[in-house]
């Protein structure tokens, strides 16, 4: 209960939903429950039309807790007076006004449960969401894709049907079962306590039935979301997989998953469903009974029960268990709900290893270096950096180099605080990192990644990204600079022409000079660079190198070097091998010591 009472909290404020809906359940369980409480004097009137029954002299009932013997009384009294015709007009009429407002209050209470439900779903899809974009990098390193996008989004839609459908469920339902016996024991206090009889008969078996579904629920929503998994990476892989021929390892990978999802599904489905079928036979079964002691009554002429009396109480007690089962269903049905709330809480319960002091300083400027002090980064078990420690001074270009593996993205990711070392500390202009304002921070840092990050969206507002603000003259002049405006002007819509998913429809050096002119447009003083040039044609290599060239004028950056030019006009370069720092020097000097650097060039790992 303690997870639906957190999932209920998203619901919040819940007076703003709660108090309409129990007025409007009110009328519609008050009303539902005339609907048949109004056969008996619709009975009275059609079987009391004989001359000595219309002489019987009336008594108005005392009480007023009987509504049966008013109802019966008026029916009476209209039937002496106007006449039986008459007398089942005014039945009829007050049948069909009570059906009305029944309905129409039952309508309005589903608006605003509908209300509730998409109000929750937007919370808790917002929170979830929210929290997994504030999440540090390492987080998604650790985490599947797909169970991610499923949390997201299929296990929400569970939490929301299941939580608030079963909120409509616990309080409408037994109000209308409250209602139906408070009749049942006006017509017949004694029919009424035999009848009861079925209820704990009922909830043992059913409790035994929904036992096991919470374990089946949580087992089915990891299915799915290594289904989801699998999806994502055969969409997104899709050339390699055709490539190497591997189309029918995916399909039978996916098909296996989906097939054991579809087992679950099963399984959960003939419990869940074998609730309702087991409470209807036994409340058949007491209907049967019933039949039987309350025909009795009636055919032996007993003053107990009458038989209008008997056919409405009979009506009545069919329709209790329509609550029942419903009740039945919901309890059945949370089981899904909790499992997909705990996955969805445990995802909101996450926190970010990233997080700002309270006394965070908020940075405007860089005017002086970057310097690692012994720093040490790991992730869990495995260390990546270990006691690094070098300066970046403002205005110098210092290439990372060493070979794969070896922790310079890990490094150059540091510095915008996408993850905290582990050990040590990074200084900016003196301060430590970890008491700075991570969003001003990174407003003065640029970041060109080895993979073109782009959305499906056009090419203005890919590169107006990193100013939402930015006029289209300041879009083309950073276009420009990378060398990418001529090439905007021959694509279809120019740049509003949509790029499709993560640029699909461009080059790959399009989509770098893109991701460039992001970058020259949000013209920070600092530069993060992993060159992206090895897979392009030489033509766009170029393009893209020149372009490079430009962001860097005039601007502290850091770059993954893969280019021999980078690395040779680079003020400072490090070389990294197993997460440490082994040389570092100019191009010449790491020369004559003929040390890894010296070995790397002769094996020609950088290009010309």
């Amino acid at each position: 209960m303690k997870t639906y009472f957190r999932l209920l909290a998203f619901a919040k404020p819940l007076g703003k939903y709660a108090i309409p809906y129990i007025i409007c359940t009110l009328i519609t369980v008050v009303f539902s429950t005339l609907n048949l409480a109004l056969l008996a004097p619709l009975l009275h009137t059609l079987f009391n039309t004989d001359q000595q029954a219309t002489d019987v002299a009336l008594v108005k009932p005392e009480g007023y807790y009987d509504v049966l013997a008013y109802f019966n009384y008026y029916a009476n009294y209209a039937n002496q007076e106007f006449g039986a015709y008459e007398a089942l007009k005014f039945v009829c009429i007050a049948i069909v006004i009570s059906v009305f407002i029944s309905n129409l209050f039952r309508y309005l209470a589903q608006r605003i449960m509908e209300n509730l439900r998409i109000h929750t779903l937007l919370n808790l899809r917002k929170t979830v969401f929210n929290n997994v974009m504030d999440m540090h990098l390492g987080f998604f390193s650790n985490q599947r894709k797909g169970d991610i996008i499923s949390k997201v989004s299929s296990d929400v839609q569970v939490v929301q049907f299941s939580v608030t459908g079963t909120l409509q469920v616990v309080f409408k339902e037994p109000l209308q079962l409250i209602a139906y016996l408070v009749m049942l024991f006006v017509i017949s206090a004694k029919l009424t306590f035999f009848a009861m009889l079925v209820i704990p008969v009922s909830a043992f078996f059913i409790s035994r039935i929904v036992k096991t579904l919470k374990a089946k629920a949580i087992e089915g929503q990891t299915s799915y979301a290594n289904m989801i998994t699998y999806l994502d990476e055969a969409l997104s892989g899709v050339r390699i997989i055709k490539a190497f021929n591997g189309t029918n390892f995916v399909k039978d990978r996916f098909n296996a998953e989906n097939d054991r999802y579809a087992n679950i599904m099963r399984r959960m489905v003939r419990r869940q469903q074998m609730g309702s079928p087991v409470s209807e036979l036994l409340g058949v079964i007491m209907v049967a009974i019933i039949l039987l002691y309350g025909g009795h009554l009636v055919l032996s002429g007993s003053q107990e029960l009458g038989a209008p009396d008997f056919i409405a109480y009979i009506a009545i007690f069919s329709q209790v268990m329509r609550p029942a089962k419903s009740l039945t269903d919901a309890f059945s049905n949370i089981h899904n709900g909790i499992a997909a709330g705990e996955r969805v809480l445990a995802l909101i319960d996450e926190q970010s290893t990233v997080q700002d002091k309270s006394t965070a300083k908020v940075v405007t400027a860089f005017t002086n270096s970057i310097a690692f002090k012994n720093v040490d980064f790991a992730y869990d078990e495995k260390q990546i950096i270990n006691q690094a420690s070098f300066t970046i001074e403002k205005g110098e270009t210092v290439a990372l180099v060493g070979p794969s593996g070896g922790g310079k993205s890990t490094m150059i990711d540091l510095i915008p605080r996408f993850m905290d070392p582990t050990g040590g500390a990074i200084l900016f202009d003196g301060q430590d990192l970890r008491d700075l304002d991570q969003d001003s921070l990174r407003q003065l840092i640029g970041v060109v990644n080895q993979e073109s990050i782009l959305f499906n969206d056009t090419i203005f507002n890919n590169i107006a990204f990193a100013n939402t603000e930015a006029s289209p003259e300041m879009v083309e002049e950073a276009a420009k600079i990378a060398n990418a405006h001529d090439f905007i002007l021959k694509t279809e819509d120019g740049y509003q022409t949509n790029i499709g998913d993560r640029g699909a429809k461009l080059s790959g050096g399009q989509r770098q000079r893109i991701c460039i002119a992001r970058a020259v447009l949000k013209n920070p003083p600092i530069m993060l660079l992993d060159e992206a040039t090895s897979a392009l044609d030489t033509e766009s290599e170029k393009l893209v190198q020149d372009s490079l060239y430009r962001l860097m004028e005039s601007r502290t950056t850091v770059v993954i070097a893969h280019r021999l030019s980078t690395i040779t006009n680079a003020d400072k370069i490090i070389v990294i091998d197993g997460g440490k720092i082994v040389e570092v020097g100019s191009h010449q000097t790491l020369l004559q010591q003929a040390g890894l650097y010296k070995k790397l060039i002769d094996m020609q790992q950088f290009t010309d």
